[in-house]
C-alpha cells in the first residue's frame, strides 16, 4: 500500500511521491550547470587582453596537472604558459571558490533564519568581514603573515552576524523587516567604521586608495597564493554546511518540530552560523565585498530543485562558482583595457532581483 504524500515530504525532498517530484529536476540541472561551469572556466582562461586558443589552455593545464611526461607543452610559448597558468587560471579558481562560498553561505543563512531575503552582504556580514580585513591592512598584520587576512575577516564576519542575529531574532525567528533593517543599519555603520579607519590611519593615500578599491570587490592580480589562502577555509566551511544539511531541512518545520525529531536546535544554529561566517570571510579575504551572490543563486536553484538543503547546497557550489566566474569574465572584458569592479557587476544582477523579491513579500513586510 502506497503512503500518501506528506507535506514534510514535499518540503524536504523525502522519499515520497512529493519528495521525488522535487528531486527529479536535479538530473537535468546538475549536468547542465556543470557543463556550463567548464565552459565559463575555459573561457575565463582563454579570453582577455591577449586571446589564447582553448587548445593551448587545455594543453598547458594538462601539462601542469597530469604527471610529468604525459603532456608536452613544448610547442606552447613561454608567454602563453605564463598567461594561462600564472595569471588567469588562479584567478578563475579564486572566482569559483568565492562564488561557491558566498552561494552556500546565503543558502545557510536563509535556512537558519527561515528568511528568503537573508544574504551575507544584505545583513552586514560581508561588511563585517571587510572591516576585519581593513584592520589587518592598516595595522600591517598582512605583512607579517598572509593568514591574518582570513582570520581577521572571519572575526569581523562572525561579530556582525552575531549582532544582527541578536537584534533581529524574536522567539528563534528573524522577521523580514527586522532582519533587513538591522542588517542595512549595521552594514552602513560598519562601512562607516571602515572608512573612518582608512581616513585616520597613518598609511599613505596610495595604500588607502587600494583598500577602498578592494572594498568594491575584484579579482585582479590574484595568484596561487590567494588560492592557498582561501581554499582550506572554503573546503572546511562546505564540509560543515553539508554535515548540517538535514538539520536545516528539519528547522524549516519549526524549532519545536525539529527538536521533537532529534535536532539540538541551538548548537546546530550556532554551527551553521559559524560556517556561514567562515565561508563569507574566506571569500571577502581574497575578493573584497562581492554582494548578492548568496541571494540570487539559492533562489534560482530553489525554483527548480525545491527546498531540500542537500540539493540546494550541492547546486549552490556549482552554480555559485559558475555565476562569479562569468561575472568576473564580464568585468574584465566589458570595458577594455580597463576593468569594471566585480562587486559592481554582481550588484547589477543582484540588486534588481532583490527589489523584485522585496516587492513580492510586501504584504509580510508591511510596506511597498
Amino acid at each position: 500500500m502506497t503512503a500518501n504524500p506528506s507535506p514534510e515530504g514535499e518540503r524536504l525532498g523525502a522519499d515520497t511521491p512529493g519528495g521525488r517530484r522535487w528531486r527529479s529536476p536535479a538530473f537535468v540541472v546538475f549536468p547542465v550547470v556543470s557543463a556550463l561551469l567548464v565552459v565559463v572556466a575555459v573561457a575565463g582562461v582563454a579570453i582577455g587582453s591577449t586571446a589564447v586558443a582553448w587548445e593551448v589552455v587545455a594543453r598547458v593545464i594538462a601539462a601542469k596537472v597530469l604527471p610529468a611526461g604525459w603532456i608536452d607543452p613544448g610547442s606552447v610559448s613561454d608567454a602563453d604558459q605564463a598567461i594561462v597558468w600564472l595569471i588567469r587560471t588562479p584567478r578563475v579558481i579564486v572566482a569559483g571558490l568565492v562564488g561557491a562560498a558566498l552561494a552556500v553561505a546565503g543558502t545557510q543563512l536563509q535556512g537558519v533564519f527561515r528568511n528568503p531575503l537573508a544574504e551575507s552582504s544584505i545583513i552586514g556580514v560581508s561588511q563585517g568581514a571587510a572591516l576585519g580585513a581593513v584592520v589587518a591592512f592598516i595595522t600591517g598584520l598582512t605583512a607579517s603573515s598572509a593568514l591574518w587576512l582570513p582570520l581577521t575577516a572571519f572575526i569581523g564576519a562572525f561579530l556582525a552576524l552575531f549582532t544582527v542575529y541578536l537584534i533581529a531574532s524574536q522567539s528563534g525567528r528573524a522577521p523580514v523587516a527586522t532582519l533587513l533593517l538591522a542588517g542595512i543599519a549595521l552594514g552602513a555603520m560598519i562601512t562607516a567604521c571602515s572608512s573612518l579607519l582608512i581616513s585616520l590611519s597613518f598609511v599613505d593615500w596610495q595604500i588607502a586608495g587600494e583598500i577602498v578599491f578592494w572594498l568594491m570587490g575584484g579579482l585582479d592580480s590574484r595568484t596561487w597564493t590567494h588560492v592557498l589562502i582561501c581554499a582550506p577555509f572554503v573546503v572546511l566551511g562546505l564540509l560543515v554546511a553539508f554535515w548540517y544539511s538535514r538539520d536545516l531541512d528539519l528547522l524549516l518545520l519549526g524549532e519545536e518540530t525539529a527538536s521533537a525529531l532529534g535536532v539540538d536546535v541551538e548548537p546546530v544554529r550556532r554551527a551553521v552560523l559559524v560556517a556561514a561566517a567562515l565561508l563569507t570571510a574566506s571569500a571577502v579575504s581574497v575578493s573584497g565585498v562581492v554582494g548578492f551572490v548568496g541571494l540570487v543563486v539559492p533562489h534560482a536553484l530553489r525554483l527548480v530543485l525545491g527546498p531540500s538543503h542537500r540539493m540546494l547546497l550541492a547546486g549552490s557550489v556549482v552554480t555559485g562558482a559558475t555565476f562569479v566566474i562569468a561575472c568576473d569574465l564580464l568585468a574584465r572584458t566589458a570595458n577594455p583595457p580597463g576593468e569594471i569592479r566585480l562587486g559592481i557587476v554582481t550588484a547589477a544582477f543582484g540588486a534588481p532581483f532583490f527589489l523584485y523579491l522585496l516587492r513580492q513579500r510586501r504584504k509580510e513586510i508591511g510596506y511597498f
